[in-house]
């Protein structure tokens, strides 16, 4: 078992769904049920799921709730787009946001590999 507290991975999913409720608090009132509500469950998604899988016995079950994460990372980049495309985000903030889902991307991906070798 490990600590999710202690994968870096994990930190920056944590840190980054920080920004994000930050950033959905000025999307439109009317997007409170909407939109807000499907990219903060996407990104809260991250964490929860690296966290949920450092209990699992074995490194495959590891590995799948990984794969989840990594799911919702993509989600969530698709869902910034959105945002962006309705003009509820400025376009520079939602490169930097993008850069940091990429970022945890690469690190999901690169555990998996490690947990399969």
């Amino acid at each position: 078992m490990k600590d999710f507290r202690n994968l870096k991975v994990w930190e920056k999913a944590d840190q980054l769904t920080l920004k994000i409720y930050k950033v959905t608090e000025e999307f439109p009132r009317e997007e409170l049920y909407g939109l807000t509500s499907q990219i903060r469950r996407a990104c809260v998604s991250i964490p929860t799921n690296i966290a949920e899988g450092c209990v699992r016995s074995s490194d495959a079950d590891f590995s799948r709730f990984l794969y989840i994460a990594l799911g919702s990372t993509s989600e969530l980049e698709y869902l910034m787009m959105l945002a962006k495309d309705l003009n509820f985000i400025k376009s520079e903030l939602n490169t930097e946001l993008n850069n940091e889902i990429n970022e945890i991307k690469k690190m999901l991906i690169s555990m998996i590999q490690k947990l399969k070798a």
